[in-house]
């Protein structure tokens, strides 16, 4: 055996304890990880108390993320985070550079683990680097590159002793603990190398079979089996079978934008209520939110077309179609507000304040944040937005800017982490024609409502209307297992013709209760009055219309769940001579 290749062996211990204390290093990451997976499912399992404007009391990020439904956790998931980190390897690495004792790295201390296997390697071998600013981040994983550079660094210090090697340079101590650590990690670094096996072999599969590099597809759909009673209105209904599908593709070109395009085909309607003379009464008390936008026979249409992207520190909304305030503007109604989807309320009053009901479609909305250098109120934001109706018509009196619109501002505050509100205001403008104030976007002429009375909703058909709409909105969060949540809004009509003004008033509160009996179930109570509007001309009834609404959602899995729920309305069409509706429904609500 020739001089030169004993040097090689007997420095050979060098480099494999370099090896098995990196591999070591890697390994004692393990526990911080699985804590923070944990910690990371909590926070998707619980719902926040105030939608996305409200910065400080949310937990996922503002309506960019709009979802049909919260995705949890599952093992595929853990893999694509896994994807994710590898494929950011060698981007923004921060420099490696040579140390000559172990005192120069301020985050290693003689308490550690392994103090005395650097030490040695750093101060004996010479081969360990750390970083510019005097650290080594033993306590986190090491990426391929930081491996290489070590490793370089190392191999570099073995060239340098076999070119100056004495014949004492190992000692049979050194070999014994070479071979201790052999033995002690062998079984750590066979189980290491089989898992990094396995990561490479299912990245390898979704590489394969990915649907875009770029969009991932939402999925919801909801089955509702539901029946109204009490008095002619029950007679005039039967029990349904309706159901209403949701597919929303979600595409980012920089990481931060998000451009949502949703697939929606549905096939549910509204219970008609008839009075005690056996009349339809003109009312959209009791709309269930899987009835909201429905096609009618599951044809399939773009419902929402929209995009959210930051610009500096605020965010902006851009809706070609489908757009509504509550997609921008926080709600401030937890457990219940779900953006019509199956996992909320079951009515569209319960869900969200009416004032966000008024006017939308296309159009744009930036949300501010202010208040960070110590105020009393923070995390705080502005939200303005303007919405048109018939944006895309040419025609006369609409379009963008003459058709009918509805421009929001709204001031939102956070109290700690326990209390967020906001006070909105909404300026809309309603053209000749007819129509409704709380059209979700209906537009000139159309006879779309989803939430109060007709005395509340009916415009003049024959002259334009204006409207000033004024909002607060509020969420209380006392713990973890208990929300309560509640709005009022008053809205001023001026009619450009004789007798065309009126006012209209709405208000609720409610208390929910996550995970109760079980982690993800919410029980929800909720009870106010629907929009109405009192001494309308041509309108009988001026009773006020209270609304009465529990539900319990129960999850049967991550991606399932039911959710039966009772909605009661006294004085329907605020007349208290017609009999009380009650409304039973049964949900199953499937995400995906």
């Amino acid at each position: 055996m020739s001089h030169l290749l004993w040097k090689t062996l007997v420095l050979s211990p060098v480099v494999l304890g370099v090896t098995v204390l990196v591999s070591a290093r890697a390994m004692a990451t393990k526990v911080p990880s699985s804590s923070e997976d944990i910690k990371a499912k909590v926070a998707q399992a619980e719902t926040p108390i105030a939608s996305s404007a409200s910065i400080l009391l949310q937990t996922e990020q503002p309506k960019v993320n709009q979802q049909l439904v919260a995705q949890a956790k599952t093992d595929d998931n853990k893999v694509l985070e896994e994807v994710n980190r590898y494929s950011s390897e060698g981007k923004n690495q921060n420099s490696l550079s040579q140390v000559t004792s172990v005192s120069q790295f301020s985050d290693v201390q003689p308490t550690d683990w392994a103090f005395q296997a650097l030490q040695s390697l750093v101060e004996r071998y010479g081969c360990i680097a750390g970083y510019p600013n005097s650290t080594y981040r033993g306590n986190r994983a090491l990426t391929r590159y930081e491996f290489a550079a070590g490793l370089n660094a190392c191999l570099d210090r073995v060239n340098e002793l076999i070119a100056t090697a004495t014949a004492d340079l190992v000692t049979k101590q050194d070999l014994a603990t070479l071979q201790r650590l052999q033995e002690e990690f062998s079984a750590e670094l066979t189980t290491l190398r089989g898992r990094v096996d396995a990561v490479e072999a299912r990245t390898a599969e979704l590489e394969a079979n990915q649907f875009s590099t770029t969009t991932k597809l939402v999925g919801e759909a909801i089955f509702a089996v539901t029946d109204v009673f009490g008095g002619d209105t029950g007679d005039a209904n039967n029990t349904v079978f309706q159901d209403r599908v949701r597919l929303d593709l979600q595409t980012s070109f920089t990481g931060k934008d998000v451009l949502h395009t949703r697939l929606a085909a549905g096939n549910a309607a509204a219970f008609s209520q008839v009075d005690n003379g056996g009349l339809p009464i003109n009312t959209a008390e009791g709309t269930q939110t899987f009835q909201v936008g429905s096609t009618g026979n599951n044809g399939v249409i773009i419902d929402w077309l929209a995009y959210y992207v930051p610009i500096g520190p605020a965010q902006a909304y851009f809706a070609a179609t489908g757009g509504i305030h509550s997609d921008y503007a926080a709600t401030n109604n937890p457990y219940f507000e779900d953006f019509d989807g199956g996992n909320g309320a079951l009515s569209t009053f319960a869900s969200e304040s009416p004032i966000y009901r008024i006017g939308g479609g296309a159009g744009a909305a930036l949300t501010l944040p202010f208040g960070s250098g110590g105020s009393f109120f923070k995390p705080s934001s502005l939200t303005v937005g303007y919405l048109a109706s018939n944006a895309n018509n040419p025609g006369v009196n609409q379009g963008l800017l003459e058709g009918n619109y509805a421009a929001l501002g709204q001031l939102n505050f956070s109290v700690g982490d326990r209390l967020a509100f906001a006070a909105t205001y909404v300026h809309g403008y309603h053209g000749a024609g007819g129509g409704n104030l709380f059209d979700a976007g209906g537009g000139l002429a159309g006879t779309n409502r989803v939430v109060g009375t007709g005395q509340s909703n009916t415009l003049s058909a024959l002259d334009a209307s204006s409207s000033n709409s004024y909002g607060i909105s509020a969420a209380f969060r006392p713990s973890d297992k208990l929300s309560i949540s509640g709005f009022i809004s008053y809205h001023d009509v001026t009619g450009f013709g004789i007798g065309d003004d009126y006012e209209a008033w709405s208000y609720g509160v409610g208390i929910a209760l996550p995970d109760f009996g079980k982690q993800g179930n919410v029980l929800g109570i909720f009870a106010g009055a629907e929009p109405y509007a009192f001494n309308r001309a041509g309108f009988a009834g001026n009773d006020i219309p209270y609304h009465f609404e529990g539900f319990y959602k129960y999850r049967v899995s991550d991606n399932i769940s039911i959710t039966p729920g009772v909605i009661w309305l006294t004085s329907p069409g605020q007349n208290s001579a017609n009999d009380d509706a009650i409304i039973g429904t049964l949900r199953t609500t499937f995400t995906f």
